[in-house]
């Protein structure tokens, strides 16, 4: 290999081997001549070879057969999960049953007074109107158990999070052995997070709570660590020159010069604790999102939007409250009295509606929207699914987008040799990264052929391909626009907003009712739920283009679209790299949800394993999904190198 890289160096012009990116291709292009021709002549065919699986669904089976068995038998399920179960449903339920003992005037209340005391009039105002509308749908009742599994989640994520944080905060050891694991968990989509604890605690409430701690406790790890790594040093050099101790230095310095960072953990901890407990209702979290999952199961759009609303005003009013919590720290605030006088008028509309007998929603309140939006989806159904003039209709435009993309690009990837999908996978994320980024891509494509799931997971790939060359495409050129023009970008601002706060299940909901159930439907749903965060993205990098550049490149009588072309998007690559691959990672999660609109492929599998028990189907669809996830974050995620030469 060395002679065949030497005899390269030697033929090629002096020049083009000065560039990085040939070197590392010529020196793959060596290796792979060596690799390939060994591999073809083990293993012949094109998809991947029969004798590199595993067939890991028996010993799954046999596992999961033990652990259904021993369950109510065995002491690491008596006296550790069994346990735990407990607590956690004794938790939910005490939350549950106090929530409807304040009855829905106190819940009304103490949410607006709360809003009221932390932002505001104006927000206030939104907080009392998102939960009267929860009532008026008909939906209070699932509204209050989700809040109740929400509140316990978010608790225990928090509490989780920042311990961990803590630990990674403060040392470097923990921060090297956590950073790993907490990219990992990152990149996974959330329906990866509900196979294990099914298999220890069965469908149900801690088996709901559970997924989404772990799946919320991330990012509160995260900013936890950010905020107490990023301490001012002046700030903690003149308390540790007081003598004070470490526990005294964490308490009265690291921990208040982090509150801001600690907020926005408790922040994104929230959404994504209620983007999860609604995802959860497939493993019996019930509340909102059993509604949905329900409703969509029976294609019932007015029934799924009736509970989908209340998840979308939900999560926009906890998003609204904790981050004006987080904007407004260290601003003046109301006294401490203002807080009694909220808790006592709190107390006082819950009494009165308790005498009342106001505990429960009143049924001739209710707004039944579901008639009609079924009506509106029937009329959509006969007059716009096909035989628009010119334009056609939106099944045509399914079926076109089916038929003229998703299948010649899933036939494509399943067409190419297993071993050129590697060598593929592997030139992209050592160009972008190191080997050690292009051994991660690589073992971990690697592992979804051991597994045995290679078509499906071709199939899935060439879904995320698809939305995530539509997402790039729209939002690029909204991003653009948003960044050229402040007007634009005021008024795109709201919509991204509620975009961004809505959990991925609700994306499901407008585009069966507009294509129906099938593949290209979950491609448009991945396509909704990313396109905000790569706006964002793209705005924001262009946005902090250097002005000096900019002004130079008017001075010498640039065109707006040569400022565009040759200042602006050069400097912004490295956050039009990052809306890439948060593109990618949220396309990801959404095309596995899409199994259950018709999306197939390792989707379908997962919930094909939930709803039949089948855990070891479910599982090995899991970790494929978890090897695709961590694949394409490598591959779309610039690493930095540490030294000059070191990792080329």
């Amino acid at each position: 290999m060395a002679t065949i890289t030497a005899t390269a160096r030697e033929s090629a012009p002096p020049g083009i081997l000065a560039n990085r990116a040939v070197r590392k291709l010529l020196a793959l292009a060596a290796l792979a001549a060596v690799l390939v021709p060994l591999a073809v002549t083990r293993w012949d065919g094109a998809t991947w070879p029969s004798a590199l699986t595993v067939d890991v669904s028996e010993p799954l089976g046999r596992a999961s057969d033990w652990i259904i068995d021993n369950r109510d038998s065995h002491p690491l399920f008596l006296y550790f999960f069994g346990h735990v179960s407990n607590a956690v449903v004794v938790a939910v339920r005490a939350v549950y049953l106090a929530l409807l003992a304040v009855g829905w005037a106190g819940v009304t209340a103490i949410g607006a007074l709360v809003a009221w005391r932390v932002a505001g009039v104006k927000l206030a105002t939104g907080t009392a109107a998102a939960f009267l509308a929860c009532g008026l749908l008909g939906m209070w009742v699932p509204t209050m158990q989700t809040l109740a599994l929400m509140v316990v989640a978010v608790l225990v994520s928090v509490a989780v999070g920042a311990l961990l944080g803590l630990a990674a905060g403060l040392s470097d050891r923990m921060d090297r052995v956590l950073r790993p694991v907490l990219d990992t968990m990152q990149v996974l989509p959330a329906f990866a997070y509900l196979l294990p604890v099914v298999l220890v605690f069965g469908i149900g409430v801690p088996a709901a709570v559970l997924a989404t701690v772990v799946y919320a406790a991330p990012p509160m790890a995260r900013l936890t660590s950010l905020g107490l790594r990023g301490a001012d040093k002046e700030v903690l050099e003149a308390v540790e020159s007081l003598g004070t101790t470490a526990r005294q230095r964490l308490l009265t310095a690291r921990v208040p010069l982090a509150r801001k960072e600690l907020l926005l953990g408790v922040n994104q901890t929230i959404m994504m604790a209620l983007s999860m407990a609604v995802i959860a209702s497939v493993i019996g979290a019930g509340g909102l999102g059993d509604r949905v999952y329900q409703a969509l199961a029976s294609v019932d759009v007015g029934a799924a939007l009736a509970a989908g609303i209340p998840i979308v005003l939900l999560a926009v009013v906890l998003d609204r409250v904790t981050g004006a919590a987080g904007e407004r720290l260290g601003e003046p605030g109301k006294s401490p009295v203002t807080w009694l006088y909220a808790l006592v008028v709190a107390a006082a509309v819950a009494l009165a509606g308790r005498l009342a007998g106001f505990l429960d929603w009143p049924d001739g309140w209710e707004l039944d929207i579901a008639e009609p939006v079924n009506r509106a989806v029937d009329w959509m159904t006969a007059h716009l699914y096909s035989g628009v003039p010119v334009v056609g209709g939106t099944a045509d435009w399914a079926a076109h987008f089916t038929s003229g993309v998703l299948n010649p690009l899933r036939d494509g990837l399943q067409w190419l040799p297993w071993w050129s999908v590697l060598l593929i996978v592997a030139a992209l994320s050592w160009l972008i990264g190191t080997w050690r980024t292009a051994l991660t891509a690589v073992l971990a494509t690697a592992a979804i052929g051991v597994l045995g799931v290679w078509k499906p997971s071709l199939d899935t790939l060439s879904q995320v391909l698809a939305a995530v060359a539509v997402t790039l495409v729209v939002g690029f050129a909204t991003g653009i626009a948003a960044a050229r023009s402040d007007r634009f970008g005021r008024l795109l601002r709201p919509v991204l907003d509620v975009f961004q706060t809505m959990p991925q299940f609700v994306y499901l909901i407008p585009v069966v009712a507009l294509f129906g159930v099938g593949r290209a439907p979950a491609v448009a749903a991945a396509v909704v739920y990313a396109l905000p965060a790569v706006v964002r993205i793209t705005a924001q990098g262009l946005r902090q283009v250097d002005p000096a550049a900019m002004e130079s490149a008017r001075s010498l009588g640039a065109t707006g679209g040569q400022q565009l072309r040759q200042v602006q998007l050069p400097l912004a690559r490295p956050a039009l790299l990052l809306a890439v691959n948060q593109g990618v990672v949220l396309v990801l999660a959404v095309v596995i949800i899409g199994g259950l609109v018709g999306g197939g492929a390792l989707g379908y599998q997962v919930v094909f394993g939930l709803a039949q028990g089948d855990l070891a189907t479910g599982l090995v669809a899991g970790a494929a999904i978890v090897c695709l996830g961590l694949m394409l974050d490598r591959v779309t995620q610039p690493t930095e190198r540490r030294t000059t030469r070191k990792g080329a």
